[in-house]
């Protein structure tokens, strides 16, 4: 099966509220998924509803094959979840918790390992009261991960990371999906951190998908545009242009060779992304 989550026509009411307006929504497996919006728009809502956490209100939902509402506990082993906070077990050393945790599945993956990966070895005894806000972090995801989940929802995973911990934790979220097939759901306020992951991005606004697919069709459905810098006569030049390849062509044929201090500036995920919720607001 090349799917991991088929979403049609979700939508949740809470009284007279609709939070969700028939979203749709396809992930396949082994990539990357980022859901992106502004607060309000729905994700958590739509995030619960595909952990099992949550009843929809209508719409057919399938995470590996199964509906979330129906979904039973061998199911769930199946299912690696981060959620955006978590504070139980404080008592509990770092690395104890994780290999108890890791009894619970068939396969779990070497505790030790783990945590090395993760950077946390040296609080392997360390309670979890005690490790700081970055390395609690760090154990959350660890313990997402130890069962070796075929689907991992990541709810802002790197919050509290430093920046050679986030690029580790990169690493570690391109490797588990090139290496292992493991399908992300990753949701983030962290624009560059989307980009750099995803293989494809949605971006829920007032509870519907404006948009979804790959940073290229995105800008495109966005229409944000690129700008083209060169020099002439000695001038710095600068063209704002939707077709930025276009452009870069017919500068090279009017210079009849190489367009001197040609660069080409595509927009950013986040660029797109602003362009879109201030079109929506």
């Amino acid at each position: 099966m090349s799917t991991a989550v088929s979403v049609r026509g979700l939508r949740m009411t809470y009284g007279a509220a609709e939070v969700l307006q028939g979203v749709d929504l396809e992930i396949r497996r082994g990539e990357i998924f980022t859901l992106l919006g502004p607060n309000g728009a729905g994700k958590t809502t739509t995030i619960e509803i595909l952990e099992g956490f949550r009843t929809r209100s209508a719409g057919e939902v399938s995470v590996l094959g199964t509906d979330p509402a129906r979904g039973t506990d061998a199911w769930r082993a199946r299912l690696g979840i981060v959620l955006q906070s978590w504070r139980d077990h404080p008592r509990w050393s770092a690395g104890d918790l994780l290999a108890h945790l890791g009894e619970f599945y068939d396969d779990p993956r070497d505790p030790d390992e783990l945590l090395a990966a993760l950077g946390l070895t040296a609080q392997a005894g360390q309670r979890v009261s005690r490790l700081s806000g970055g390395q609690r972090r760090r154990l959350d995801v660890a313990l997402g991960i130890v069962g070796r989940p075929e689907l991992l929802f990541l709810d802002e995973p790197t919050t509290g990371f430093d920046p050679e911990a986030r690029r580790e934790f990169h690493l570690l979220i391109e490797k588990l999906a090139a290496d292992e097939g493991i399908t992300v759901l990753l949701t983030t306020h962290d624009l560059a951190e989307a980009e750099k992951l995803a293989h494809r991005t949605a971006i829920l606004v007032g509870g519907e998908i404006a948009v979804c697919g790959t940073p290229s069709e995105l800008a495109e459905a966005v229409q944000a545009q690129s700008r083209v810098r060169w020099l002439e006569d000695g001038r710095e030049r600068v063209l704002t242009t939707s077709d930025p390849s276009q452009a870069a062509w017919e500068l090279h044929r009017r210079f009849d060779g190489p367009v001197p201090g040609l660069e080409i500036r595509r927009p950013s995920l986040e660029e797109n992304y602003l362009s879109l919720i201030g079109r929506a607001a």
